[in-house]
């Protein structure tokens, strides 16, 4: 009898060591240069470094020298060729922790960062996701949370105008207080020639590299090509300029992206489409023209294993007839059998929860428009779950 996906992972002694360096990488990205820095090593850093020694000789692999030398090996070395015991086939030729051109952390990275023990620095975006929630249900606006997920997404980065006029934006004033700190100095290290470019796709700030190139954080973005440059803000001219802390922008502007893009092509169709509905109990909420209801979470993620092990059924309110996760067509055209990867790792309790491409689930709407009927117009299981929790949405 194979083993349950929960077995399989936990079965693996270096899967928490992943988490370790991971959450090293973050932790020296987010203080220093990923390139320049001395000894005495960060405790973090040196436990991962001790702890991949260690993984390595016991699979009689050559380990890493030092510090540096372990970082090469996130920034050269795919996760597939580390002699490391990892569940099999979880990772492709594609995954690394830090991104060769840019030398940043990678998605992957800060995805399996947030799996690790540092919890408190991890769970920030969800954090801060509840605060909002509980402001604005205090002040009786779902509008005002509406507004702050809109806000979120639109708008990752600020200038000194931008502030002011989002300070008489009304529906934002049950927030007003969290704006101040989930919006941090964009580090000079954005800065090229005394001005900062944002992404014209994502709006997020981009990486100015070496050889005059620009280098984007969303993987979605790069996997459309080059980046292309939107706003440049000249330091001088537009004062000071902000952006989200990471943790939001990538577990909130990203997917935010995502979701927006999708009620887009939703509403396209004439469909109904409610975004964040009842303070985020899921993403989107779409009624057909006979009153049938869809709830839509969406998800980006670049690892489906850790997608599938977070996978958990949709909240039953506002009611719904179907319900799914949602996830890019781009993720599935970058990694083999991410589909399938997904549901090897899904756990029993999300009760057999479907993962369906923005592409398919647009397909799916536009058969069930036309009238047709099967399997192929459903986007959950036939008998829909029910959950009781409460609390702020995954990202």
């Amino acid at each position: 009898m194979p083993p349950t996906p929960q077995e399989d992972w936990l079965g693996h002694a270096d899967v928490p060591l992943l988490r370790t360096i991971a959450t090293a990488v973050v932790k020296l990205a987010d203080t220093t240069n990923l390139q320049s820095f001395s000894l005495p090593y960060d405790a973090e850093a040196q436990r991962a470094l001790n702890r991949t020694a260690l993984a390595c000789l016991l699979q009689q692999a050559q380990p890493p020298a030092s510090l540096p030398d372990l970082l090469h090996w996130c920034r050269t070395r795919a996760l597939e060729d580390w002699p490391l015991d990892l569940p099999l086939d979880s990772f492709g030729p594609d995954d690394y922790l830090i991104d060769r051109q840019s030398g940043e952390p990678t998605q992957l990275c800060h995805e399996w960062w947030v799996q690790g023990k540092d919890s408190a620095a991890a769970q920030y975006d969800r954090r801060v996701v509840r605060r909002a929630m509980q402001l604005c249900r205090e002040a009786s606006s779902p509008e005002s949370y509406t507004a702050f997920r809109r806000l979120l997404v639109n708008q990752p980065v600020l200038t000194s105008a931008d502030q002011f006029e989002l300070a008489t934006d009304l529906y934002l004033e049950p927030v007003r207080s969290l704006l101040n700190d989930i919006y941090e100095p964009a580090p000079a290290g954005y800065l090229r020639d005394g001005a900062y470019t944002t992404c014209h796709r994502c709006l997020t700030l981009l990486t100015p590299l070496i050889d005059g190139g620009w280098w984007c954080e969303r993987d979605q973005c790069r996997s459309r090509g080059p980046a292309p440059r939107g706003r440049t803000l000249v330091a001088e001219e537009v004062g000071d300029v902000c952006q989200l802390a990471r943790p939001l922008r990538q577990f909130v502007t990203g997917p935010g992206r995502a979701e927006v893009e999708l009620e887009q092509r939703l509403r396209e169709l004439r469909l109904s489409v409610e975004m964040w509905p009842g303070f985020d109990a899921y993403d989107l909420r779409i009624t057909f023209p006979d009153g049938h209801v869809w709830a839509i979470d969406v998800k980006d993620w670049a690892h489906p294993g850790l997608l599938g092990r977070a996978a958990r059924v949709v909240r039953p309110e506002p009611p719904y007839d179907e319900a799914c996760w949602v996830v890019p067509q781009y993720r599935i055209d970058a990694r083999r059998d991410y589909l399938g990867a997904y549901a090897r790792s899904r756990q029993a309790s999300a009760a057999g929860l479907r993962l369906l491409s923005d592409n398919e689930l647009v397909t799916t709407a536009i058969a069930r428009l036309r009238g047709q009927r099967g399997p192929t117009t459903r986007i959950s299981p036939a008998a829909k779950p029910t959950d009781t929790t409460d609390g702020a949405p995954d990202a």
